[in-house]
């Protein structure tokens, strides 16, 4: 649900964590979107950085240079013109996904557990376009949502020292790509020769927040023959 007027939640003396509602929904993220575009746009004196999320946003500021009563009614007068914020329009990413075997080692746990062939899950994990709700846990990985509750299926019980770049999990609702090599406890069902994070490219990460994103099953071999697009 989203809230009449935001909530504001102190984090440490530096930043201030702004609630925009209660669950993980398009209308909530977009409201998001549209309060960290306005802010950003406007270039508040003292804040330093601002950090959005499902259904909030983190406004980490310095406290010499503005106080967090300042910084709130900001916000505040912000939110209330929000409608005057224009979002750009979402870019559709295609994202080729090489499902199973060493790739997607529990793309049979993922089928067990909702009592369905490995297809199945294949089949519905590539049917939706995605929305790319945060960016986050590591520089570029995506939370994309939501899964068909076909397959929605909870992390893993023990999390992987290691999971590779570019595997491809599901934990419960939510699908994402690992854009590092990293530690992880999502369900791993494929992997993509896409590169989400590149430090030397700008903007350095692929997807953004508001994007939108389709996965499409090819070949181990079709993988090793994928040739990178700039960004």
């Amino acid at each position: 649900m989203l809230f009449d007027s935001p909530i504001f939640r102190p984090m440490g003396d530096r930043s201030l964590l702004v609630e925009l509602g209660d669950d993980i929904s398009p209308s909530v993220n977009q409201r998001v979107q549209e309060l960290f575009t306005a802010l950003d746009l406007r270039a508040v004196d003292g804040v330093r950085d601002l950090v959005p999320s499902y259904r909030s946003l983190l406004a980490v500021y310095d406290p010499l240079g503005i106080s967090p009563a300042e910084l709130k009614r900001t916000i505040r007068n912000t939110y209330q013109n929000l409608d005057q914020t224009e979002l750009p329009a979402p870019r559709t990413i295609d994202i080729p996904i090489v499902y199973g075997g060493e790739q997607g080692p529990d793309l049979e746990t993922v089928a067990q557990y909702h009592h369905i062939t490995p297809q199945a899950v294949i089949d519905y994990h590539t049917r939706p376009t995605y929305r790319v709700y945060m960016i986050g846990f590591t520089p570029g990985y995506p939370y994309l949502g939501e899964v068909p509750e076909a397959i929605a299926t909870p992390r893993r019980n023990t999390p992987r020292i290691l999971v590779p770049r570019g595997s491809v999990g599901i934990a419960k609702q939510q699908t994402g790509i690992y854009s590092v090599d990293s530690p992880g406890g999502w369900q791993i069902i494929g992997w993509t020769p896409v590169n989400l994070f590149d430090p030397q490219a700008q903007p350095p990460s692929l997807l953004m927040m508001g994007d939108r994103v389709r996965f499409q099953a090819i070949s181990l071999q079709e993988a090793s023959q994928w040739q990178p697009s700039k960004h």
